[in-house]
């Protein structure tokens, strides 16, 4: 897809999250009820009402484009495998955040092409913020009713570390990173917002072992990848690849700025 399309797409699907955060936000403020799916992860209204939003806009946007969502089931790998591009949704991401009432869940839009998300937007709209873009387009954060602000990593890694994790607590795997580490400061957020925080230079590395979705890292990896980042897996620090096999999940993911630390040196691989 050639850039001038990808570019009338943006702000047109950045729109439709925001009109999907307007939903989220109503039902936040009102109360839900809680229930939980076959896979044991929750679900709400705000989720259910949000991906009916997003699927009936993304196909008046492009109709000739699938859609995958976290909250529909998919086609089989022997359909989608044909795919040369689609969109990758996560309706509310951070639904556990949602239910806390944390304030740090988002909605993700990622266009997907030869297996790389060219075009990602994290809404987050009890904090405001909107964050868009691609490899070819620059990234950014909208401040609700501001203007557009470029964003970019840190050149270089911070002393102390700047590290970024997950809301839950964390593993052993994650404590032998961060035991690992030279001098660093962590800090704790939920849904995509941890990869947000690498890609406006707020923080430098957050490393996530266990499975991890396709639709969590669509639309960050696009955003951050545009702002000098990067996604990857934890062996050989290769970008990860979408809609590659039957499961739309990876694990061991690393996200951070600065390629030239050797970041290896601390995940303890093979333990």
């Amino acid at each position: 897809m050639n850039q001038q399309t990808l570019r009338r797409l943006l702000p047109q699907a950045c729109q439709l999250a925001r009109q999907a955060g307007v939903v989220i936000m109503g039902i936040y403020r009102q109360g839900f009820d809680v229930d939980t799916k076959a896979d044991t992860t929750l679900i709400t209204p705000a989720d259910r009402r949000a991906n009916a939003l997003l699927r009936h806009g993304l196909a008046r946007l492009g109709p000739e484009l699938p859609i995958v969502s976290e909250e529909t089931a998919p086609p089989p790998f022997s359909e989608r495998r044909g795919w040369r591009r689609y969109w990758l949704l996560d309706p509310l991401d951070g639904t556990r955040e949602f239910v806390r009432r944390s304030d740090q869940f988002t909605v993700n839009i990622a266009l997907v092409e030869d297996h790389r998300p060219v075009l990602g937007i994290v809404h987050a709209p009890a904090l405001g913020q909107t964050w868009f873009g691609g490899p070819d387009l620059g990234a950014f954060r909208q401040a609700e009713g501001g203007e557009p602000v470029p964003i970019r990593t840190s050149p270089q890694a911070r002393d102390p570390l700047r590290v970024v994790l997950g809301r839950s607590n964390p593993g052993p795997r994650t404590r032998g990173t961060l035991a690992r580490l030279p001098e660093h400061a962590t800090d704790v957020w939920g849904a995509s917002l941890k990869f947000c925080l690498i890609a406006e230079g707020r923080a430098d590395f957050f490393p996530r072992y266990g499975p991890i979705s396709e639709w969590d890292m669509g639309a960050p990896q696009a955003i951050l990848e545009a702002a000098g980042g990067y996604i990857t897996d934890m062996r050989d620090l290769a970008p990860v690849r979408y809609n590659t096999r039957d499961a739309l999940t990876t694990s061991d993911i690393l996200a951070f700025a600065d390629d030239r630390v050797d970041w290896r040196k601390y995940l303890g691989q093979g333990e």
